[in-house]
């Protein structure tokens, strides 16, 4: 079963909200290329997890005013999409779910046009509930301008830098991606008005979730196929992304010099042995275990929520992201 189908969560509705961003932009008109290109990422695919993570939020408080909820559920995904034109853009990716990326149909200045456009969007969209001066309106903005910015500065920062530690990937990770999916959680709580010590708990599963994501995302770049990443395997290493799979590869004294020799200007076929020799140096199961560890810690959280009939959904996303689901 589909996740949003066990959430009870209708996607079309999320997705309705999303496009409604752009439609009624007054300030872009709808036949413009920057409306056109947005419609058509918004419509190229996507899980939507992070609005469904808003929307369970708010299951865990005792007055959502869902139209409210809906429109921060579209403003989390109006985020992560921004988000990603400019991770595309810093990865060199030619690809995203299986289609050109924005940069490669738009030129680096165009697509940059589109990501800000959307950022600033959700800033101007979610500050009209500051009439209420309510701070979990601010969270979420903050998190278009401030650690996603950050997370993504990390990112670029890094590049080839094989002397990173495992501390400032999971801080990279953290911003670049628990972050948003931890607010989702925490924003869809507070608008339905749940108390601090809830939305906390609900920050605290949705980070643990989001680092256990990461983790895995980085995973899969060393162990599926191209076809099924819907971009080049080994495609962080081939962009100077020193991922967690990588550091942990580097602690083997043997295979260190040959990672360490790869820069921008390596032939593929050289990188592919040094992705092959990754791949059986047991790099790949310690940073399964990591994963499982974030995990587990979630699933603790699920446990302390159990009075809340809720706790079920936040049950199904942890089964979703464990695989447990498939």
């Amino acid at each position: 079963m589909r996740l949003e189908d066990t959430l009870n969560i209708s996607l079309k509705k999320v997705d309705q909200e999303i496009e409604n961003m752009v439609k009624y932009d007054r300030d872009v008109p709808r036949s413009s290329a920057l409306a056109k290109s947005i419609i058509e990422l918004i419509r190229s695919g996507g899980k939507r997890i992070r609005p469904m993570m808003v929307i369970v939020g708010s299951r865990f408080g005792p007055s959502p005013d869902m139209q409210k909820i809906w429109r921060l559920a579209a403003a989390a995904e109006f985020i992560h999409a921004a988000s990603l034109i400019h991770d595309d853009i810093i990865d060199d990716s030619p690809m995203r779910r299986g289609q050109k990326a924005m940069h490669v149909k738009l030129g680096i200045t165009g697509a940059l046009h589109v990501g800000n456009y959307m950022s600033a969007r959700v800033i101007e969209l979610i500050s009209g509930y500051s009439a209420e001066r309510e701070n979990f309106v601010y969270s979420l903005s903050s998190l278009a301008t401030t650690q996603l910015c950050m997370g993504e500065y990390e990112q670029l920062a890094h590049l080839f830098d094989y002397d990173v530690t495992v501390g400032e990937y999971l801080e990279k990770s953290k911003n670049k991606t628990a972050q948003l999916m931890a607010t989702c959680l925490e924003v869809g709580a507070k608008a339905a008005g749940a108390d601090d010590e809830i939305a906390d708990l609900l920050y605290s599963f949705g980070e643990k979730l989001g680092m256990s994501f990461q983790i895995r995302d980085d995973l899969l770049d060393f162990t599926q196929s191209a076809e099924k990443l819907g971009k080049p395997a080994g495609s962080d290493l081939r962009s100077g992304q020193v991922t967690l799979p990588v550091l942990y590869a580097l602690h083997d004294e043997a295979l260190a010099p040959s990672i360490r020799a790869i820069s921008p200007d390596t032939p593929a076929a050289e990188v592919d042995e040094v992705i092959a020799l990754i791949q059986t140096s047991g790099a790949l199961e310690q940073t399964e275990r990591l994963s499982r560890q974030y995990l587990d810690e979630a699933q603790s959280i699920i446990d302390s929520l159990r009075q809340y009939p809720a706790h079920q959904d936040l049950q199904a996303l942890l089964d979703y992201f464990s695989g447990r689901d498939k």
